[in-house]
């Protein structure tokens, strides 16, 4: 299924290069500006019943926009960036359906595994996502944070995924090594997730083209959604009409069991009665 996103960067919604984002603001490579509105993502999004998407602040300055999405679509979007302790409940009660939460539970490259439990017991297990990008070192995959720029020693396998699954509703993990490049997904990687993951999880990093929506669903063994950002024309590309992300989605839950089309509690995709789209306009 697909997931949309809202990628805030200076207030703007944007699309950037992944692991080019660095506190010196040096070699920051970006595909795209957008001259409208988070909340105009946010408008769109819940028109077309994408329930579950993200949005997400990338350094300061964002909290306005973040705010304004949030509160266009109440309860249908996560947001992540900069999440911590102390303001997890505010993003909550702001509209958010979830807190997407990474660099704040890692301290020395470890899981810091007091922080995670006092975040689960301030929020619910029920609306926290763990973003556990990762890049490539070797033949594994770890994650990393601190805008990717620093390696952890939490390798993305079987028995990290069954552990964290205990402590949140949902993992979000971009494949930072081919994050905005549109060359195609890290197959390999939606493999391994589709195989271990226990609960539901959003891949992002890569997508060019529909068939890779298509690639992660099969991969990903129905439990791995895909985010698509820098190839779609929603986001200025020319790989994917948001129009034929909105008609997938629609497809697979027209094939899906009765029982599996309720809303989904945890914020995911959700088939949702709604017309159908129309193309999207880029002017």
């Amino acid at each position: 299924m697909f997931r949309p996103c809202i990628d805030l960067h200076e207030g703007r919604v944007k699309q950037l290069v992944g692991g080019t984002l660095s506190d010196a603001g040096t070699g920051l490579r970006t595909n795209f500006v957008s001259d409208r509105s988070a909340a105009w993502f946010a408008q769109q999004y819940r028109r077309d019943g994408l329930r579950g998407g993200h949005v997400i602040l990338l350094g300061p300055g964002n909290e306005a926009a973040a705010r304004a999405a949030l509160t266009a679509f109440p309860s249908g979007l996560q947001l992540g960036g900069g999440v911590n302790l102390d303001n997890a409940q505010s993003w909550l009660d702001a509209g958010a359906s979830h807190v997407i939460v990474t660099s704040w539970v890692f301290c020395d490259g470890r899981l810091d595994e007091d922080r995670l439990q006092s975040l689960v017991k301030a929020v619910g297990r029920e609306r926290l996502v763990l973003d556990l990008s990762c890049r490539k070192r070797g033949g594994d995959y770890f994650v990393v944070t601190d805008r990717w720029q620093k390696f952890t020693e939490l390798m993305v396998s079987r028995e990290t995924l069954a552990r964290l699954a205990e402590q949140c509703a949902e993992f979000l993990i971009h494949a930072v090594d081919v994050e905005g490049l549109c060359r195609g997904i890290d197959a390999e990687l939606v493999q391994q997730l589709g195989a271990w993951t226990p609960i539901a999880t959003t891949y992002a990093g890569g997508a060019q083209s529909l068939a890779d929506l298509a690639a992660v669903t099969r991969l990903g063994r129905g439990r791995v959604d895909l985010t698509i950002g820098s190839a779609l024309d929603l986001f200025g590309g020319r790989g994917v009409r948001y129009a034929d992300c909105v008609q997938f989605n629609r497809d697979q839950a027209a094939k899906a069991p009765v029982a599996s089309r309720q809303p989904n509690i945890r914020g995911g995709p959700a088939a949702i009665a709604v017309p159908p789209s129309p193309p999207f306009d880029s002017q």
